[in-house]
C-alpha cells in the first residue's frame, strides 16, 4: 500500500500545471477582451478616479459576501454598483466630483478593510482580493469571468455609437436624442460587472491600472477609436501572457507581474510615438 502511495505517475505534475495555467491564462485574456475597449472610455472620459472608487468598493463587498454567506462576485457587483450610483448621485452637488472621488474610494477600502475584522469565525487574507490570485482561478470562476466579460462585450457592441457620442459631445448626443442619464448608467453597470469579475484575477488595487494602461498604451499608436479599442485589448493580452510567464519563470507576484507588463508596453508605445516621424498635413 505504501509503495502504491508513493507512487508518482511520470508526467502528472506537468499535467495539473499546464493545467491551472491554462486557466489562468484564459481568464486573464477574457479579462483584457472587456477591459481593453471599455478601458478606452475610461481615458476618454478622464474617469480613473472613478474606477478607482468603484474598484476599492470591491474590499466592502467582499466583507458583505464573507459575513452574509453570499457568492463573492454578488457581493462585489452590489457594492461597486451602490458606490458608482452614489458618486453618480451626489457629485457636483454639495461637493465636486474629485472630492466625492476622493472620499468614497479611500472611505470604501478602509471600512472593507474594518468590517471583515468584525465578521465572526472568519480569517482570511486580504492579499488576494487586493492584488489578485490569477493562478487559483477555477473552473467556476473562469465560467463567470467568461460570461462577464462576453456580457461587456456585448452591450459595448450595441451602445458603442451611442457611447462614443456622448464621450466627444455631450451636447450634441443629447440633441439626437440620447439619453445621457441611461447611457451612463449602462457604462457605470459596465464598469461594476468588470470589477466584479476581475478582483480575482488582478485584485482591487489592480483593477483599474488593467483599465487604464492598455487604452493608454494604445492611444499613441491608433488612429480612430475602433483601433485604439483593438489595440487595447491586444495590449492587455500581451501584457496578461508576459505578466504569467514572468511571475512562473522567477517566482513573482502575478497580479502586479501584469501590471508590470502593461506599464513595459505603455512606455515601449510612448517612446514609439515621440520618435515616429511625423505625417506632413
Amino acid at each position: 500500500m505504501s509503495m502504491i502511495i508513493g507512487t508518482t505517475i511520470p508526467g502528472a505534475a506537468t499535467v495539473i500545471l499546464d493545467d491551472f495555467l491554462w486557466r489562468a491564462a484564459l481568464a486573464g485574456i477574457a479579462l483584457a477582451l472587456a477591459a481593453g475597449p471599455l478601458g478606452c472610455f475610461v481615458v476618454w472620459r478622464r474617469m480613473a478616479y472613478f474606477g478607482d472608487a468603484t474598484a476599492h468598493a470591491a474590499i466592502l463587498g467582499v466583507a458583505l459576501s464573507l459575513g452574509f454567506s453570499i457568492s463573492i462576485f454578488v457581493g462585489v457587483l452590489l457594492a461597486s454598483l451602490a458606490m458608482a450610483f452614489m458618486i453618480l448621485s451626489f457629485s457636483g452637488r454639495m461637493f465636486t466630483v474629485d472630492t466625492m472621488l476622493g472620499v468614497a474610494a479611500h472611505g470604501a477600502l478602509a471600512l472593507g478593510l474594518v468590517v471583515v475584522t468584525f465578521i465572526p469565525g472568519v480569517r482570511v487574507d486580504l492579499t488576494a482580493y487586493l492584488f489578485g490570485d490569477i493562478l487559483a482561478v477555477g473552473y467556476i470562476d473562469l465560467l463567470i469571468i467568461g460570461v462577464g466579460s462576453a456580457s461587456i462585450l456585448v452591450v459595448l457592441r450595441l451602445r458603442w455609437e451611442r457611447l462614443l457620442l456622448l464621450t466627444l459631445n455631450a451636447d450634441l448626443a443629447a440633441a439626437r436624442g440620447i439619453d445621457i442619464r441611461r447611457e451612463n448608467m449602462i457604462l457605470t453597470v459596465m464598469l461594476a460587472v468588470l470589477v466584479a469579475v476581475a478582483i480575482k484575477i488582478v485584485g482591487a488595487l489592480l483593477i483599474t491600472a488593467m483599465l487604464i494602461i492598455p487604452a493608454a498604451a494604445a492611444r499613441p499608436v491608433s488612429q480612430t477609436p475602433e483601433w485604439m479599442a483593438g489595440a487595447a485589448v491586444a495590449v492587455g493580452i500581451m501584457a496578461v501572457v508576459t505578466g504569467l510567464s514572468a511571475s512562473f519563470q522567477w517566482d513573482t507576484p502575478t497580479g502586479p507581474s501584469i501590471v508590470v507588463a502593461a506599464s513595459v508596453l505603455f512606455a515601449l508605445a510612448s517612446l514609439f510615438a515621440m520618435v515616429r516621424p511625423k505625417r506632413p498635413r
